[in-house]
């Protein structure tokens, strides 16, 4: 289950930024925990990975991360900014979400995945 995108624009050639609300009832908070539900990490890198596939890298597929850190929790009724950057000559894609308090923008979670055909 997708998060509700607000906009997409394209940044630079191979770059785009989407931004998206997290509903309180996608899938992804059910369970993950009672008493705060936190969009899991697996359900970051889901988005990425299609988001990346459908709209920069057709015809690419997962390979592995380079790394990746989870530096603040996404909460549910948050609105997100989702930036992706493919790199075709590296087969590698940046990611990062950045959380929306007002005008101020805060880093949750930023790393590499490498892609393959």
């Amino acid at each position: 289950m997708k998060p509700r995108e607000i906009a997409r624009q394209l940044t630079q050639p191979q770059a785009l930024s989407i931004t998206l609300h997290l509903d309180p009832d996608l899938f992804w908070f059910q369970g993950h925990f009672d008493v705060q539900p936190i969009l899991p990490g697996v359900a970051q890198l889901d988005w990425v990975m299609h988001y990346a596939t459908t709209l920069l890298a057709p015809g690419f597929r997962f390979h592995s991360i380079q790394n990746v850190k989870f530096q603040a929790p996404l909460l549910p009724e948050t609105t997100v900014t989702l930036d992706l950057a493919w790199q075709a000559e590296k087969q590698l894609l940046t990611f990062s979400y950045q959380r929306h308090d007002g005008d101020a923008r805060h880093t949750a979670s930023s790393g590499k995945i490498r892609l393959c055909q």
